[in-house]
């Protein structure tokens, strides 16, 4: 007796969506995304805003962009990511659709209902895909995995009060507590 084989979905399909509807696509598997609460919401307007004011007062080349942004990490159909903060410094990645490729730094800010996708889906995929740095943001514990795949053994846990070093840039830090106030 044959086995049923379960269906493989491809962007095709995540554009399909109806409007409103807001899913991302992993090694062709369908996650529905719902509604951020507030704190999502304040936690991406502020990182956008000083990650932005950075790269302009560097006279930095790369481009900072929030959710929903299109990431498509691999060169297939099959991966479509929308991180919260998406940072990339190669401007051939970007696109009228979005980014193609591996954004330099991936921001996710993660609710209950996110955690699993966060903490080990998108970990193992953002590591493979070439992501350089990933932060986990979790407003509930007030903490921050900081993942530098650059240096494969640098990851660390910060709290909201620490200032949190940025891998990519040697001389930005960020207090999230700072940005809450």
């Amino acid at each position: 007796m044959a086995l049923a084989q379960e269906k493989i979905y491809t962007v095709e399909d995540i554009y399909a969506l109806p409007d409103g509807k807001r899913a991302e696509l992993i090694n062709g598997h369908i996650y529905m995304m719902a509604p951020p609460k507030r704190i999502h919401q304040e936690l991406v307007s502020q990182f956008t805003k000083v990650i932005g004011q950075y790269i302009d007062t560097h006279n930095g080349l790369c481009k900072v962009y929030p959710s929903p942004f299109a990431v498509f990490l691999n060169a297939d159909d099959k991966n479509y990511v929308e991180p919260d903060i998406s940072v990339i410094c190669d401007k051939n990645k970007l696109d009228d659709r979005g980014c193609n490729g591996a954004p330099d730094w991936v921001i996710e800010i993660i609710s209950p209902s996110t955690q699993h996708m966060d903490y080990d889906i998108k970990l193992f995929k953002y590591r493979a895909a070439g992501v350089r740095e990933y932060w986990i943001v979790n407003p509930t514990t007030r903490t921050v995995n900081a993942y530098d795949f650059e240096k494969r053994e640098n990851t660390c846990q910060y709290s909201f009060d620490d200032d949190i070093p940025v891998c990519i840039y040697k001389d930005l830090t960020i207090c999230i507590s700072e940005l809450l106030k």
